[in-house]
């Protein structure tokens, strides 16, 4: 009933949002009297801020066009390389032609695993086009459950890690190959690596976790206190919903989206105030330019999906309530996950000081976990003042985080 009443509210509201957005326009159109005046640019502004309170949550292209390598300008193809019900696999890279055929070949393939914690893959956007300056890119773009029929059957935790190992090995004839996992993902990122190194499959040449939950006891957060102290029952109860008709994935049972987005907001109470403020003001002063990557930035945050409730609750359970993985307990379709397996690939985690999604020593766990990789290939780094977004966003990734990972992922180029 509720998401129904959601869905109501947001319909209701959805003619004044496109009313704002065409004053907006107004506003700002050189050719429209109004735009001529006086504070006509600080109208277009704040009527534009209204049409973003209505703005659907659709979820943004990331828009990689270009990047610039040796002080040209090289487009970037975006393609679908695998498609399932819950999940695509996005490749970007440089064009081959324009980039040279030498550049191409010198550039490490990199598996960006996002997770599917709320927001969607183009949250990551930055991350993608950092890399993208000396890698081909892959990602894994998770479906809006809302969209996927029920035919398609039930989504588990399990089959996260099954989707993960299916990817690397369709990547499997670049190589070298390099793994990052952030957030939630680093948790059936280290599982899937874990099982194909059981089982003597090639692995990654590293894993890069960042911002994870591998033991979620150390240091614990508001988010792993909350799931730890209510039952599976509850959560069931009261965060579980039905999609209504009008999706492709009616019938399905999914956390929906409105929910996980304040309980984001909830988590980080000024973040997406401060960007939307942000914001307006680069757009009120005319600095377009930086306004539009903020824009980009609040749509990201904005972009939320269902997810499937079988596989949030499975993370509730194993991520949150029964440390599966720290325990050495946790099955994946009837394989016991051992961490302990992995001795080819290095392994690199981050931390932010002031994560308050991930607490520190959660991701630094690993290494414990990871005991069959030897001492010189494992590595660890703890960014100061950086919280759980800094991690994959702004100055402290591009100036911090990135080098490190760079330092890695080339080491054999």
């Amino acid at each position: 009933m509720l998401y129904r009443f959601m869905e109501y509210q947001r319909a209701m509201f959805a003619p004044f949002a496109v009313w704002a957005a065409n004053a907006a326009s107004a506003f700002s159109d050189h050719e429209n009297p109004l735009s001529q005046i006086p504070g006509a640019h600080m109208f277009a502004t704040g009527y534009e801020m209204l049409s973003r309170l209505g703005q659907s949550d659709d979820k943004p292209g990331f828009g990689i066009a270009a990047i610039e390598h040796n002080g040209c300008v090289v487009p970037v193809v975006e393609q679908v390389v695998l498609e399932r019900a819950f999940c695509r696999l996005l490749r970007f890279a440089p064009d081959p032609v324009a980039l040279g055929p030498a550049a191409s070949h010198t550039r490490p393939a990199v598996l960006v695993c996002a997770p599917l914690a709320g927001h969607h893959a183009v949250m990551l956007r930055e991350v993608v086009e950092t890399l993208l300056a000396e890698h081909i890119v892959y990602v894994t773009d998770w479906i809006d459950a809302r969209c996927v029929p029920v035919v398609d059957g039930p989504f588990h935790l399990d089959d996260y890690v099954t989707e993960l190992q299916a990817f690397i090995r369709q990547i499997g004839t670049e190589d070298p190959l390099h793994v990052i996992a952030i957030c939630q993902a680093t948790v059936p990122a280290l599982a899937a690596v874990s099982l194909l190194a059981s089982a003597d499959e090639p692995a990654p040449r590293s894993l890069i976790l960042m911002g994870g939950p591998i033991d979620a006891r150390r240091s614990p957060t508001a988010v792993g206190r909350f799931a730890a102290d209510h039952s599976l029952m509850w959560f069931q109860r009261n965060l579980i919903y039905t999609v209504p008709g009008r999706y492709a994935g009616a019938g399905r049972k999914v956390y929906p989206n409105f929910l996980q987005l304040a309980g984001l907001m909830a988590a980080q109470p000024g973040l997406l105030a401060a960007s939307h403020w942000d914001y307006y003001l680069e757009r009120a002063a005319g600095d377009y330019e930086r306004a539009e990557a903020l824009r980009r930035v609040c749509d990201g945050y904005h972009a939320v999906l269902d997810m499937a409730a079988e596989f949030y609750l499975d993370t509730i359970q194993i991520v949150f309530q029964e440390f599966r993985l720290a325990h050495d307990n946790w099955f994946v379709q009837g394989q016991l996950v051992r961490p302990q397996d992995i001795r080819a690939t290095r392994l690199l985690t981050i931390e932010g000081e002031h994560d308050a999604i991930s607490g520190c020593g959660q991701t630094h766990a690993a290494h414990a976990l990871c005991r069959g990789i030897a001492a010189r290939d494992k590595r660890h780094m703890t960014a100061r003042h950086c919280g759980h977004y800094d991690l994959f966003s702004g100055t402290r990734w591009r100036s911090e985080i990135y080098p490190g990972i760079r330092t890695l992922t080339r080491q054999d180029t």
